[in-house]
């Protein structure tokens, strides 16, 4: 099958009459991309940054609807927006129980398989390390190199020029995994213990540099929240399909 990678060829381009059936795109740009009259029976989107946006079908904005869903399958969803200590402190607990849950849940046959393309467990558990050292570590306590060594960074993180020296080349052991990651959980724990308004309402630096956007700390702690909610989404429905 053909694959197309970094073109832009298509961009403003007209379809008529053309099948996408069993296509597959990712890390693309779709958006202001108009379908009429198209049969979408099983299209299945998943859009990390969709809630930034709108995705408008058959004339309605579906994104505050699928808000809504996600919150009520995930309760405590919905805190990853407070704005307050005391509401981001419950919305810290909810995410954190809910992903002890699927961790102790899950077979350790499980923990290192992986759909296509997709992170397996272990290494989503990883990548949390390294939301959290980013984050918290890095944007908010602003430790002057804030990444652990078995994090694991985003995908086409080394094409676009990031300093891939600091990680290790051999991948971990669950074990140490879960010994980085209980850490980890335990340091956003202590800081939101004494967090207050003044100190959510500071100003920093975006840890992963360019553009012109400079998050409060609590603006980093939503992200913290944000990615745990998102992959916790992600990895629940592998394991589904997996098991």
């Amino acid at each position: 099958m053909t694959a197309y990678s970094g073109t832009k060829e298509f961009e403003g381009a007209t379809f008529v009459r053309a099948s996408f059936k069993g296509a597959t795109l990712r890390f693309s740009d779709v958006s202001g991309v108009t379908m009429r009259g198209v049969d979408l029976d099983g299209l299945d989107i998943d859009s990390h940054d969709l809630f930034l946006g709108s995705l408008v079908v058959n004339g309605v904005d579906v994104v505050p609807l699928v808000d809504a869903e996600l919150n009520r399958q995930f309760p405590g969803r919905e805190l990853q927006k407070a704005q307050t200590p005391d509401g981001l402190r419950e919305g810290w607990v909810a995410v954190q129980a809910a992903w002890q849950e699927t961790v102790t849940g899950t077979p350790p046959d499980l923990v290192d398989a992986h759909v296509e393309d997709e992170w397996s467990l272990s290494q989503t558990l990883r990548h949390l390390v390294l939301a959290t050292d980013a984050w918290l570590r890095g944007g908010i306590l602003r430790v002057e190199q804030p990444l652990h060594e078995i994090g694991q960074i985003f995908t086409g993180a080394e094409e676009m020029g990031f300093d891939m020296s600091v990680f290790r080349a051999d991948a971990p052991a669950y074990e140490e995994i879960l010994e980085v990651r209980a850490e980890r959980q335990r340091l956003v724990t202590g800081f939101l213990a004494t967090a207050t308004a003044e100190l959510l309402a500071e100003e920093r630096e975006n840890p992963w540099g360019g553009g012109d956007w400079h998050p409060t700390v609590g603006d980093c702690i939503r992200v913290i929240l944000e990615e745990e909610w998102a992959h916790l989404r992600y990895i629940r429905r592998d394991l589904a399909r997996l098991r």
